[in-house]
């Protein structure tokens, strides 16, 4: 029987959480090992033709939560990087089964509250409300599903933390990605990271512009009181 949508784990358990792909939205605790593909008995169940009947597993180890790929036909990829050998995971890792599943990987469920009804009173005076503990955003009351990529949040949290100020392209682009990366970073990734950012955000507000471009430096959020 399929465990797809068991997600009460311990406190503190990891979490695997489905963003875009037939899974989108969902989210487990890895409190036991976790088998993937798409075989009905394995824990997370991917129904799509390009995922093998045993795909991944998730094993928890002394290390921390290992991805192993199971001699999948399309591959396991880790940020990017196909998986060959077992990997061990890290807090905002992004995975992707077969390139049609995509998976945000947590460190802690501390972080990511499972109730999906809770929207904190304090964030309540903007239209746009982010709960960094949970990495969860509303927009106008409604809450942004699936959750935003690692980087589309990171976006937004610097932005938001600076209101009203303008963000220059490099900053953004040094402290959205890592200090080896960001080298390697172009303008056009950072414009195509917020397009990205704003189709979300429009889908549910599209009718307000909150992520403004300052042409020839950056950008800044134009976040008003409800």
């Amino acid at each position: 029987m399929s465990r797809q949508h068991e997600t009460s784990g311990f406190p503190e358990s990891p979490v695997f959480i489905a963003q875009s792909g037939v899974l989108s939205g969902q989210r487990w605790s890895i409190d036991r090992e976790l088998t993937i593909g798409r075989d009905p008995m394995c824990s997370l169940v991917i129904p799509d033709r390009q995922v093998s009947r045993l795909h991944a597993r998730l094993t928890i180890t002394p290390a921390g939560i290992q991805l192993e790929d199971l001699g999948s036909k399309n591959g396991t990829f880790s940020n990017g990087e196909q998986v060959i050998d077992p990997v061990i995971l890290n807090d905002g890792d992004e995975i992707q089964v077969a390139m049609v599943q995509t998976f945000i990987y947590l460190s802690s469920d501390a972080t990511m509250p499972l109730e999906t009804t809770m929207k904190p009173s304090r964030l309540k005076s903007r239209r746009l409300r982010i709960d960094m503990r949970s990495r969860r955003v509303w927009v106008r009351g409604t809450e942004v599903i699936p959750p935003l990529s690692v980087p589309q949040f990171k976006v937004l949290q610097i932005l938001n933390e600076n209101p009203g100020e303008v963000v220059s392209r490099q900053d953004l682009i040094s402290q959205v990605w890592s200090d080896d990366v960001s080298q390697g970073v172009s303008d056009q990734a950072l414009d195509a990271l917020i397009r990205r950012l704003r189709e979300r955000i429009s889908l549910i507000d599209p009718d307000h512009e909150y992520l403004v471009t300052v042409r020839g430096y950056g950008f800044r959020m134009n976040n008003p009181e409800e």
